[in-house]
């Protein structure tokens, strides 16, 4: 099957289909802090946060579409001066990390404002192969509103 993967911003899902994708336990297994029901208000307060990113640092993290069909979200939000990448599948789409990481890593060399992009993984991600064929580098594990993370960098000049 040919992929043809795009990205749109989150206002353009239908919040039912971001409800059933982030209440999946299989993508909360590595999801530290999500740690609440997540419901109409869920969705619409995060909706409206990853869109205050966009009106505030011109940039932030999209839907996801494989063939015009939501798989999920991701992208680029200000961490204090570094762009941190995020990337949240849903199950069925979990095969396409690398393919929509490259695509966005693309996108990131070509924007000035990038240098560098940070990764936050949760310990419980264990196969790091795919990060460390992009060439990111561990720097540190650091702890995120209580919860451990391991952090690496990618160089995108």
């Amino acid at each position: 099957m040919k992929h043809d993967i795009t990205f749109t911003r989150l206002t353009e899902i239908d919040p039912t289909e971001i409800i059933h994708h982030m209440s999946d336990p299989r993508v909360a297994e590595h999801m530290p802090l999500l740690t609440f029901e997540w419901d109409e208000r869920a969705t619409a307060n995060f909706v409206t946060a990853k869109e205050a990113c966009w009106h505030r640092d011109g940039l932030g993290h999209w839907a996801i579409l494989d063939n015009g069909q939501y798989v999920g979200w991701g992208g680029f939000q200000k961490e204090g001066d570094e762009w941190d990448y995020g990337l949240v599948l849903k199950p069925s789409a979990f095969g396409l990390g690398s393919r929509v990481s490259r695509k966005a890593i693309e996108f990131a060399k070509a924007d000035d404002r990038i240098p560098f992009i940070t990764f936050l993984l949760p310990p419980s991600r264990k196969n790091l192969g795919a990060l460390k064929r992009l060439g990111a580098t561990f720097v540190t594990e650091i702890t995120y509103d209580g919860s451990t993370f391991l952090k690496y960098r990618l160089d995108t000049a």
